[in-house]
């Protein structure tokens, strides 16, 4: 248990909810259920949306400033507090502040970061002492990619994308482009020509450079903009997709052959300039701040 002053100063802070790059996605099978049978990769970038939490003494749980056009029931921070509400019969409120930095719709699980973050942060503020385990678990009932940024640390990600083994990854410097586009993930892996059967593989092989997305294809062709933006890309590092887009990516050995690269994409579009992290920021701030060892 947290001492009162220790939590008091945490209420205080805003926390950070990371975008994650799919560095490899196969789809291996698919279960009686319909869900698709995955391996994948998950690193953390420093692109981050911002939370802060403010506590509610009437109880509710609620956004300081709604998204427009996205019912507040529906934010998947609102539904992660009233998650470890229900869970725990917790009594206390909370209203969530967040500053929206990762592009919506872009395959950098921005929705899923912020629903981790609130599970991981409300956890603590409101001193309720669940494992990590128990929230991974809650977090899998609002999405498949809401436990990796529990868990915090790049992964390799198996089922559904649930089982999760840390792994170490070199840390290079990405640009990150985003079309203008959402891609449906949903139309995605319903698709005729989506290739499910491929072989499974072990760590030691993405390691030694097998890191295709069987989304890619598809995606590549469903939307002009995406194939694009691969092709523009592609002139500075290989290009790649994460998860099922919209966002492109490429890893370079520099920052200054990324910030060249940058700096050439930002004159057509939407682009980040970004690092690779293998621990999440919001343990690496966490651990800093002494609020987890």
């Amino acid at each position: 248990m947290m001492e009162k002053q220790h939590i008091e100063s945490a209420w205080a802070e805003k926390w950070p909810a990371p975008a994650k790059l799919n560095l490899m996605l196969r789809i291996i099978g698919q279960r009686s259920d319909g869900y698709h049978l995955l391996q994948t990769v998950f690193q953390f970038i420093d692109l981050c949306d911002w939370i802060r939490f403010h506590p509610a003494d009437d109880g509710r749980v609620s956004l300081y400033r709604p998204i427009p056009g996205v019912p507040e029931d529906d934010d998947l921070t609102i539904r992660a507090a009233r998650l470890l509400k229900v869970e725990t019969g917790c009594e206390r409120g909370v209203c969530i502040e967040v500053e929206k930095n990762l592009p919506m719709g872009g395959g950098l699980g921005g929705g899923s970061s912020d629903a981790a973050t609130t599970l991981v942060m409300l956890n603590l503020l409101w001193d309720l002492q669940l494992s990590m385990e128990k929230l991974m678990e809650l977090g899998l009932t609002l999405g498949a990619d809401v436990p990796v940024f529990i868990y915090g640390h790049s992964s390799w990600a198996e089922g559904v994308g649930e089982k999760l083994e840390k792994i170490d990854i070199p840390e290079q410097w990405v640009v990150v482009v985003k079309p203008d586009c959402h891609v449906n993930t949903k139309e995605i892996f319903l698709a005729k020509d989506l290739t499910r059967d491929s072989k499974s593989i072990r760590i030691a092989d993405f390691i030694a450079g097998q890191h295709q997305n069987d989304c890619l294809a598809v995606v590549r062709e469903s939307y002009q903009s995406i194939k694009d933006a691969l092709v523009d890309l592609s002139e500075f590092s290989e290009a790649r997709l994460t998860g099922t887009g919209a966002c492109v990516f490429a890893q370079f050995e520099s920052e200054e052959a990324a910030t060249g690269s940058y700096l050439s994409l930002q004159k057509r579009w939407q682009v980040y300039l970004v690092k690779g992290l293998n621990e999440s920021p919001l343990f690496s701030q966490l651990k800093s701040n002494s609020y987890i060892s």
